[in-house]
């Protein structure tokens, strides 16, 4: 007589060991998910004591990557289209520096959403978020206001950063960002009339080195 096979699968199959090792991944996720919720809800529920006392950690956790926002709906949809462009300087190998032309990256984004029926959460909010982050914590002299702005500076910086990193051959030494914004046109049975040339809002050079990166890391 053939002996039978043991049929028993998932977790019973496992050694002592294993079963140990995935329930402590099980438990590690869990506790995961509930702080990433927890942090969540303080965020966006109305003030209380416990988000006003823990407000600097949970700022911290939620900017820039988990902001929320309602912009999309009434009562003021956005009425206009903005496109980030920026552009770098470059050092060489032979020595010396070029900068290039303005790259619209927003364009570039856009280009990979179109067409796309699966398109990633990088191209479609990454550096739409991190824009208007930016702008969000920076007055019109582009000066920061309090520690998100410095957080969005470094999320915005360390984008376009590794865009350019990509696609350039040498060293990206600076960057510099500006935003193209066109209002768009009123419907055709709408009495408002409103200018649509494209503004611009260009933001000072920043210097993204080695040697730059190095000095920030030694203040912070």
């Amino acid at each position: 007589m053939e002996p039978r096979e043991d049929r028993h699968g998932g977790l019973a199959a496992l050694s002592w060991p294993g079963r140990v090792v995935v329930a402590i991944a099980v438990a590690v996720v869990t506790v995961a998910v509930a702080v990433h919720l927890a942090m969540v809800f303080l965020h966006v529920a109305p003030a209380n004591t416990l988000s006003k006392q823990q407000d600097a950690t949970i700022d911290a956790y939620i900017y820039p990557e988990f902001e929320q926002n309602w912009k999309l709906f009434a009562p003021n949809p956005l009425q206009q289209n903005v496109a980030v462009q920026a552009r770098a300087r470059v050092a060489q190998e032979g020595g010396g520096t070029r900068t290039t032309g303005w790259v619209d990256l927003s364009a570039q984004d856009g280009e990979r959403i179109r067409g796309n029926p699966f398109p990633s959460h990088t191209a479609q909010n990454e550096l739409r978020r991190a824009w208007d982050f930016y702008t969000g914590s920076h007055d019109s002299e582009n000066q920061p206001e309090g520690m998100r702005g410095e957080l969005s500076q470094a999320y915005v910086e360390r984008i376009v950063t590794d865009r350019f990193a990509q696609r350039l051959d040498g060293t990206v030494d600076s960057i510099q960002l500006r935003s193209a914004t066109t209002r768009v046109p009123a419907p055709d049975w709408s009495d408002e009339r409103f200018d649509t040339e494209t503004e611009y809002r260009a933001l000072p050079w920043w210097d993204v080195s080695e040697a730059a990166r190095a000095e920030r890391g030694a203040g912070s």
